[in-house]
């Protein structure tokens, strides 16, 4: 249990810095990119977002392999063979992290617990891209109308 609670600050923070790391760096790009259309500004902020969604998850999903391989830390069980394949880690840390949580496969011992927090990781980076991609569509919006935003 104390590997669990030590990997789930060292997860915690890695992507907590990733996020906003990858937020700033959105943030500075964005108002830069005006040799694109509005539209195509704003769905660069989104893919930018996502794309940093995408590699919490695998940062999350290369926890759950080293863990369940390399370390006592867990194991999982439900509809996986003997062995989960990389895919299938990229999938269940995609089902929590996103708090989908479909059941068909579910982590034991330890991992229990980091999957929690990687759900109540996931929902709260999620909230925090929403508010962010609302402060990007404030200082876009009112550039619709003008010559160079249409």
């Amino acid at each position: 249990m104390i590997l669990a609670i030590v990997t789930i600050f060292m997860l915690m923070g890695i992507c907590l810095l990733l996020h906003y790391e990858a937020l700033r760096l959105i943030s500075l790009l964005a108002p830069r990119l005006t040799f694109l259309p509005l539209r195509m500004r704003m769905l660069a902020v989104m893919g930018g977002i996502v794309l940093a969604h995408i590699a919490e998850i695998c940062v999350f999903a290369c926890a759950y392999y080293l863990l369940d391989r390399h370390f006592d830390g867990g194991g999982f069980a439900g509809q996986v063979g003997a062995t989960m394949t990389p895919t299938d880690y990229l999938y269940f840390s995609t089902v929590s992290y996103t708090t989908l949580g479909l059941g068909d496969i579910y982590p034991t011992g330890g991992l229990r617990l980091i999957t929690g927090v990687e759900a109540l990781l996931g929902l709260l980076t999620i909230a925090w891209s929403a508010s962010f991609a609302y402060l990007m569509m404030v200082d876009l919006w009112p550039l619709h109308g003008k010559k160079r935003g249409l």
